[in-house]
């Protein structure tokens, strides 16, 4: 006679006999594993086809074996072979930018980490969501200093929104599912899931959970209604108003909503670099790019208003210059963000919104809506003459009867050629002020590049990301012949992917931003900036199977262009010998407040 105890398990794995019939015949496909064992490995593959990956970044090695075996054996995700895995990262990183869908890089341990710290970090500091998934040494070996170990999770903590160790095959898709969801939901950015090589081959049951319950992140949504009421009765109070978005807008694809309140008020606006496209470049609202190279009368507007809406943007070093000085006008300010960090934490701020910008901005439009009539439009008529004062200052004008190539040209062509609609990646320095200044961009996620953490070699591989994001899309990298030297290798990976970027190099021969702050504040002492044996930047694309063009006469820029994009299949790398000696302005030197700008004229 069998025991009550035996009676009772054989009920229980009869109900969960059907209840495994019941899961395997209703659920989706790959979640259908319930009641098989299978690795972890097989496990990490059907966790991304379950977010619904498309492509993943990588470079295999020892310790991700398994996974690239498991990745080999379905036909749903694409792998994406960088040359480096920092490529990888930039490349996640610029397929999520533009395509609002989480980015994903698979590399190995040790040096495969390491590679990819520094995407990793821009990532982060622009709040971009990716999964970064990490091979590990076995667990019985971490710690022991084994071949290609290094601390992920150490290593990382400072740079991700959150990391994992998974040392239980059991934990591996809960493990994946909370990255996801913590990578894409408040303030976004990279999450690390580290998986050591024995939990690849370990085997579980496969059950990936809707939804995983995480009771301390619980990031809020909607903003305090009393909050925006304030915001709104602030708005209506102004005299000289100002409207300050940077790159929340575009994440929370509020953009929208952004100019709809603009319009619905009719005040200024600026973006900051991580916010060009929130709002269009060729309204006649829009005063520019704030911050150290922005426009004089953004920076002017901006340093004078009385009543300031910051909109997911962070009052970084780089748009308020010293915050002592942009103190010393009074001024009312409210601030929008998601993340309650980010709010008073350089600027004390009268009215806090902890909140989704898009739901905020809806809910502040619809308080704002009864209330325009009120707006002083005599105080608001004048403080448009004044901004328009600043404007007839002319900040971006240079050279145009130049002989020689002005960068601030190529861009100006560029821009005519595609009629502003490209996506536009580019890498760090001169170029990319440049870029900034002169593309008008209408369209959020139309520009691409690192902010935050100022990365040279960003613009190539995340212009693969966002080609692969945005197939058929006309995707162009400016970049500065310093910058793209980072990563020249990835023009491997656009010829075995046949990628058609057009690659426009700003060639002055010299690390351009480095040699401008060495001109102004070093004495013209110009310590390791120029770059001596320098490539044949038309040889080396032809090397991998591009085409390679050099420009060297202001006449010639706007007919290679041309012949460029008409090549729609092929990667065209441009080489416009430009200017030497050419600096960007306006310019705010470190140190100094917004309204101390340094104009071409007063040189």
């Amino acid at each position: 006679m069998p025991s009550a105890a035996r009676l009772t398990k054989v009920g229980a794995d009869r109900n969960l006999h059907s209840f495994r019939q019941i899961f395997n015949h209703f659920a989706k496909p790959e979640q259908r594993e319930l009641g098989m064992e299978i690795t972890g490995a097989e496990i990490v593959v059907k966790c991304l086809q379950a977010e619904g990956v498309e492509y993943v970044f990588g470079y295999p090695g020892g310790a991700v074996l398994f996974i690239y075996d498991e990745l080999f054996k379905q036909d749903k995700i694409k792998h994406v072979l960088v040359r480096h895995e920092q490529g990888a990262a930039h490349a996640a990183d610029g397929y999520s930018r533009s395509s609002q869908k989480t980015g994903v890089c698979l590399v190995t341990s040790g040096p495969g980490v390491t590679n990819a710290v520094t995407g990793i970090a821009t990532a982060y500091m622009d709040s971009i969501p990716m999964v970064v998934l990490t091979g590990q040494v076995p667990t019985p070996a971490i710690g022991q200093d084994a071949f290609q170990e290094v601390d992920a999770v150490g290593i990382t903590r400072p740079c991700v929104k959150h990391n994992f160790l998974v040392k239980d095959v059991k934990d591996l898709a809960p493990t994946i599912k909370k990255a996801f969801f913590l990578a894409r939901s408040g303030r976004p950015g990279p999450v690390l899931v580290d998986i050591p090589k024995d939990v690849t081959t370990a085997k579980c049951e496969f059950l990936y959970p809707d939804v995983v319950p995480m009771r301390s992140y619980n990031p809020v949504t909607k903003g305090h209604p009393g909050q925006v009421k304030k915001a709104a009765q602030l708005l209506m109070e102004a005299q000289r108003p100002m409207i300050y978005a940077g790159g929340g807008v575009v994440l929370a694809d509020a953009a929208a909503g952004l100019v709809r309140l603009a319009k619905l008020v009719g005040f200024p606006v600026t973006n900051t670099l991580m916010g060009l496209g929130a709002y269009p470049g060729t309204d006649a609202q829009f005063l520019g790019m704030l911050g150290m190279h922005g426009t004089y009368e953004a920076n002017m507007a901006m340093q004078h208003c009385d009543v300031l809406l910051a909109v997911g943007a962070r009052f970084d070093d780089r748009v308020i210059g010293n915050p002592a000085h942009f103190g010393s006008v009074p001024r009312k300010i409210i601030h929008v963000d998601i993340d309650p960090s980010s709010i008073s934490k350089r600027v004390k701020v009268d009215v806090p919104i902890v909140g989704n910008v898009a739901d905020v901005l809806d809910e502040l439009i619809r308080q704002l809506e009864p209330l325009v009539s009120r707006i002083d439009q005599k105080a608001l008529k004048s403080w448009w003459a004044q901004i328009e004062l600043w404007k007839a200052r002319d900040c971006l004008r240079y050279d145009r009867a130049s002989p020689i190539i002005k960068p601030q040209f190529v861009i100006e062509k560029l821009y005519e050629v595609t009629k502003g609609d490209a996506f536009v990646t580019s890498d760090v320095g001169q170029h990319q002020m440049w870029a900034a200044q002169f593309y008008k961009f209408a369209k959020p996620r139309r520009w691409i590049n690192s902010g935050g953490l100022g990365t040279m070699g960003f613009g190539l591989p995340a212009a693969m990301g966002v080609q692969l994001a945005n197939p058929g899309a006309t995707v162009v990298c400016v970049t500065g012949e310093a910058s793209f030297m980072m990563c020249t290798q990835e023009l491997s990976t656009c010829r075995q992917y046949r990628l058609p970027i057009k690659i426009v190099n700003l060639n002055n021969r010299y690390m351009g931003m480095v040699r401008q702050w060495q001109q102004f504040f070093h004495g013209n002492r110009y310590s390791e900036s120029y770059m001596d044996a320098l490539p044949d930047f038309v040889k080396l694309a032809e090397a991998y199977g591009h085409i390679g063009m050099r420009i060297e006469k202001p006449a010639e820029v706007e007919p290679a262009l041309r012949e460029a994009f008409k090549r729609t299949d092929d990667l065209v790398l441009l080489d416009f010998l430009t200017d030497q000696t050419e600096n960007v302005y306006p310019m705010v030197p470190g140190g100094k407040g917004m309204s101390e700008m340094i104009l071409a004229e007063e040189l």
